[in-house]
């Protein structure tokens, strides 16, 4: 294999016409491959996370402090992803989530009322992909307003070539030469943020954090209890983490490694290490909300352009993922939240649930349709559940594309206030008007309405 230096993949990434300091990040990412253990974080190398500070516990900040944090924060959202998983042909942001209300649609709504209610600035983008950027600016057009700071609404994540998993050089598919190249994962942000040249701009104007959160988490809300407590304490970087439970085991959790913080993403498991589900041991799961200085991310750019130096993530997949049969691919991707232990003064708090309620399959779409969760005029996604929501698991051959979802629910979602676990087997349609209370098993194929009791 050749060096970084002349690298197959870096040369292409160059013709490209990659910013330099995109190139300094994928040789980064280069040379982390070359490690056999390469993207692999053992249990055995981790302890456990003492009790970290909680934001139920911080003060409310008064009317003016409020104003001065919010003013000098820029909130930012994933909206990378298309709905795919889901059968969707374009970004998952614009799916309907209440009726005639898209991911979008409140995001905008909540950044408006939040302007409204404080006098502060509190500019929006998106970190969009070329594929997302075009409907979801267009939505966002519809909200008048949103673009009157100055700024664009939305700026480009990188891309990379995917690599051949038996050579590591670039891979080539002719029959869509699009699919030889990837995002870089969404730890691609600090680089994509100076790259646009979105970073200095906010500095200019005086804007000193970013808050960021998946485009699909609506819950994740500027918080001024936090945006006072990061400028009161100077923490240049914090991480949002949960409380773990049995549907967290797939995300990534919060370690202690060196006495520093970690971020452990399933993908970074040793094959045969089963240490990664063991909610006795690892307590705190990573919400992909963060909030970080932007002058102090800068300022390690200055001294290394591919700063924050972040771990390897070794996605292993096809050239063209709806194909099996093609080529194996790997891509090289960092985590956002994986600067937890590399940024000097970084910090993680445990926040509720319900800042934490991501929809990333028709199950979690359930959840978020149904009466649990209840959209009010300022955007605020107000739960009705007391911790964390009922357990729900469809059937994925019957609902686990939208299409086939929407059609066994011609009624509108059910009612899960009472509602502890919901587990659908089979092909089950609910034909109408239906209440969901304790543990309940569907088998299909069946029609049913009416209370459902476990």
């Amino acid at each position: 294999m050749a060096e970084n230096d002349d690298h197959p993949a870096v040369l292409a990434l160059q013709k490209n016409g990659a910013h330099p300091m995109e190139v300094a990040a994928f040789r980064r990412r280069l040379a982390q491959l070359a490690d056999p253990d390469a993207g692999k974080v053992p249990g055995d190398q981790l302890s456990p996370v003492d009790e970290l500070p909680r934001l139920d516990d911080l003060p409310e900040p008064d009317e003016a402090t409020t104003r001065a944090v919010l003013d000098r924060l820029a909130v930012i959202k994933l909206n990378g992803g298309l709905g795919t998983s889901m059968g969707l042909d374009g970004p998952k942001s614009t799916l309907e989530i209440k009726p005639g209300s898209s991911f979008l649609d409140v995001i905008a709504r909540q950044t408006l009322s939040l302007r409204e209610s404080t006098g502060a600035r509190l500019p929006l983008l998106l970190m969009d992909s070329p594929t997302t950027r075009p409907a979801s600016l267009e939505r966002l057009g519809t909200h008048p307003g949103l673009d009157d700071q100055g700024l664009p609404l939305d700026f480009l994540q990188g891309i990379e070539p995917k690599l051949r998993a038996d050579t590591w050089e670039p891979v080539e598919w002719p029959a869509n030469p699009e699919l030889e190249w990837c995002p870089p994962g969404h730890g691609d942000i600090y680089t994509a943020l100076a790259v646009a040249g979105i970073a200095p701009a906010l500095l200019e104007a005086g804007v000193r954090w970013c808050f960021v959160s998946n485009a699909d988490n609506l819950g994740a809300r500027p918080d001024p209890r936090i945006a006072a407590w990061l400028a009161e304490h100077e923490v240049p970087f914090l991480l949002e983490v949960v409380r773990g439970t049995e549907s967290d085991r797939k995300g990534g959790h919060l370690a202690m490694r060196d006495g520093k913080l970690v971020l452990r993403e399933s993908a970074q498991v040793p094959d045969g290490d089963p240490s990664f589900g063991d909610l006795t041991r690892w307590h705190y799961f990573n919400t992909n909300n963060v909030w970080f200085d932007l002058s102090a991310i800068a300022a390690l750019q200055a001294d290394d352009p591919a700063a924050p130096e972040l771990p390897l993530i070794v996605n292993r997949k096809t050239v063209d993922p709806t194909d099996k049969g093609s080529t194996p691919v790997i891509q090289l991707e960092t985590a956002m939240g994986a600067a937890v232990s590399s940024v000097a003064g970084a910090a993680a708090l445990e926040v509720p649930r319900t800042r934490f309620a991501p929809v990333k399959t028709t199950d979690d779409l359930l959840v978020a349709r149904s009466d649990l969760w209840e959209l009010r005029d300022d955007g605020a996604m107000i739960p009705h559940f007391d911790s964390q929501p009922p357990v729900v698991s469809l059937d994925k051959a019957h609902f686990g594309m939208l299409r086939d979802f929407e059609a066994r629910f011609p009624g509108g979602a059910p009612s899960l206030r009472d509602c502890v676990r919901l587990e659908v087997r089979g092909d089950v349609t609910f034909t109408g008007p239906t209440t969901v209370r304790g543990s309940v098993v569907v088998e299909g194929p069946a029609e049913v309405s009416g209370t459902l009791e476990g």
